[in-house]
């Protein structure tokens, strides 16, 4: 299971609040069905890899659907294969060290 974490920033706009253009990408996730956790500086997806890839896709492209004339996407994936991973499992493990 990956977990990847993606920040979709279009520029070239003629306003410096990206909030619209997150809205698009937030509703491209959400139809997808995949899990998935708005954060304010991007986006957190879990899943499996074959099935995020296509959706970071289209997470790219949506900008420029809606005017952008350039788009700048970073992605970074945590694909755990020895065992099972999750967004709360890793947030969970950090947080039992810190004693909470």
């Amino acid at each position: 299971m990956a977990i990847v974490f993606v920040t979709v920033a279009p520029l070239g706009t003629a306003t410096t609040s990206l909030s619209r253009y997150v809205a698009g990408v937030e509703r491209i996730l959400r139809d997808s069905g995949l899990k998935h956790q708005l954060t304010a500086m991007g986006t957190i997806v879990e899943g499996d890899l074959d099935a995020i890839l296509p959706v970071l896709r289209r997470m790219h492209e949506a900008p420029f659907a809606e005017g952008a004339g350039r788009v700048s996407t970073l992605i970074k994936i945590d694909d755990r294969r020895d065992r099972a991973a999750s967004i709360e499992g890793k947030v969970r493990s950090v947080t039992e060290k810190l004693g909470e």
